[in-house]
């Protein structure tokens, strides 16, 4: 009897930086590869911040497996850093070049349509050549099993396909990861929320108004009392001809406190600090939205089962420690292990040792010391219990606290630029908005410029994207509507708000049996697909089918 089923020795799923990297690295070593994406276009489905970089020590980076790509699918090198500590009109300043040059070969700003696109086009042309290839619009909805093993991936589109070896770099909101039990949604404190404008500059506004030569970058991190209490930060990094702003925050911080993700964005853009970058014209590109993993909560130590290899956001591979952000180089590096282990495993003539053999390399490469500092495990963590943490946030918003800061003065920037310290950074309220609160206020000058700009309202952000609705299919389901279970998601979802009626998530109060109910009513047609309701709310959550939702033009 023959096998009724397609075979591929691999099939890679997501075409973005890990998918990437895996897919160049087993087509370089003859490995038959099919790369399948649901989007209309590496890419369209893809946020980022984003800074892409390059680590002395990793053994692969991006331009490794790609030579081309810093001059072809990049935007500027960034050489400059700061981190910005505000407190309303106050703001003192530090360099950030110690931390962000430590271990750091490059570092260049990118969009995601481009620079995925770009990626998807030489992936193509390589796994061609081994009887495979990519094909986009292509949702791979869960792994295929046989005898209770993972044997290969079933889709929306197209019929299941058998592997050798699976590797998921389907991102954060992975369903193939949580088809194994890799991953879940059930902690909001495991995940971060990002949220992100791109803004059109005119041509040579970059290098006037940041004061770089040509070809030259700069990022900009924000933190203290601008996001009214929100443990997280904004940024700033200059594209091409634009900037991408945005911030990230700690869903349970948004979901809890009832925030607003568009209004936190919009503290950023509107601050006086931004009018010398943004000047008195505002011009939108895009708005957009994703979840980001918290690794040194969620970074899968184990992130392999049968033949399912997961890589970046999908085994939670991103490192968010201060002002220490990095997602793509690691997802680069994990694709690429993932494949070495397979290719490894095969040359043994046991590739059922793939999933082991790309754990041990995560280990030994140093790969998850990175993503789960042992001192945090040790000491940061410990930070974030309950009464540990009240204690050290008073102390630090007290006389005491506030004459340390200023007996430091600018000593203080060495601390901000010591990757030993900021590995063990708890993640609470005191590291985020109290300390840099105080900083300002103790240290900082005003800002005289008038901010004068006037940002869209989330009606015109969401107007302004592009979508194709899958009419009649929608992909998120209320399990339970009541508010109780899902009315965090009215404020936490990027693209709903409270007395907004255009979102996704609105509230209402209806008359059941001569009682009154506090119920939520769900839209799937101007969803972003971040994941975020996935976690705050009580659904059943996927992807779109493939090609339709939300496309992205930057990302």
């Amino acid at each position: 009897m023959t096998d009724e089923h397609e075979h591929y020795e691999a099939v890679v799923v997501g075409a973005g930086p890990g998918g990437a990297a895996a897919a160049a690295t087993l087509a370089r070593n003859d490995i038959e590869t099919l790369v399948l994406e649901r989007g209309v276009d590496a890419g369209s489905k893809n946020v980022s911040g984003g800074l892409i970089y390059a680590e002395e020590s990793s053994p692969y980076t991006i331009d490794d497996l790609f030579p081309d790509f810093r001059e072809e699918a990049t935007d500027r090198p960034v050489t400059d850093h700061y981190i910005h500590n505000v407190a309303g009109d106050k703001v003192k300043t530090f360099d950030l070049g110690g931390v962000h040059h430590h271990d750091t070969e490059w570092a260049d700003s990118v969009l995601r349509r481009k620079m995925d696109s770009w990626l998807a086009q030489r992936v193509h042309e390589m796994t061609r050549e081994t009887g495979g290839g990519l094909l986009t619009e292509v949702r791979v909805n869960g792994l295929m099993r046989e005898g209770g093993e993972i044997v290969g991936v079933t889709c929306d589109e197209i019929d299941p396909i058998k592997a050798d070896v699976v590797i998921a770099a389907d991102g954060v909101n992975s369903e193939l990861a949580r088809d194994a039990g890799l991953q879940d949604w059930e902690e909001p404190e495991e995940w971060f929320q990002g949220v992100k404008a791109v803004v059109d500059l005119p041509d040579g506004a970059i290098e006037d108004r940041f004061d770089v030569d040509e070809g030259e970058g700069v990022a900009h991190l924000f933190s203290g009392d601008l996001f009214e209490g929100a443990r997280g930060g904004g940024f700033l990094y200059t594209n091409e001809e634009s900037l991408s702003i945005g911030t990230v925050f700690h869903l349970d911080s948004i979901a809890e406190e009832r925030y607003e993700p568009q209004d936190l964005l919009d503290n950023l853009l509107t601050h006086p600090l931004l009018a010398q970058w943004l000047g008195d014209e505002y011009d939108e590109r895009e708005y957009s939205a994703k979840l980001v993993p918290d690794s040194k909560k969620v970074a899968h130590p184990s992130p392999h089962r049968d033949r399912l290899l997961l890589v970046g956001d999908a085994a939670g591979q991103m490192q968010a420690q201060g002002p220490i952000i990095k997602g793509m180089n690691h997802a680069v590096t994990a694709g690429a292990l993932a494949a070495e282990a397979f290719v490894d495993a095969k040359l043994r003539n046991n590739t059922d040792e793939a999933g082991q053999r790309y754990e041990q390399k995560l280990e030994t490469e140093g790969v998850m010391d990175k993503l789960k500092p042992t001192r945090y495990k040790t000491l940061g963590k410990l930070g974030e219990a309950g009464p540990i943490a009240s204690l050290t946030n008073s102390l630090a918003d007290s006389a005491l606290g506030r004459a340390g800061i200023k007996l430091l003065g600018d000593r203080t920037e060495r601390l901000y630029n010591s990757p030993f310290l900021l590995g063990m950074l708890p993640d609470t309220r005191m590291g985020y908005v109290t300390v840099p609160t105080v900083i300002a206020e103790q240290l900082g000058e005003r800002v005289d410029d008038e901010n004068t700009i006037e940002t869209p309202e989330l009606d015109d952000r969401i107007g302004d994207l592009t979508y194709d609705i899958d009419e009649g299919n929608p992909h998120i389901e209320l399990r339970d509507n009541s508010f109780e279970a899902s009315g965090a998601a009215v404020t936490a979802c990027p693209v709903s708000a409270k007395d907004f009626g255009g979102g996704c998530y609105r509230d209402e109060y209806v008359q059941t049996n001569g009682t009154e109910e506090h119920v939520v009513s769900l839209d799937t047609q101007p969803c972003v697909e971040c994941g975020t309701c996935a976690v705050v709310a009580d659904t059943d959550w996927t992807h779109p089918e493939g090609g339709k939702g939300v496309e992205y033009n930057q990302g």
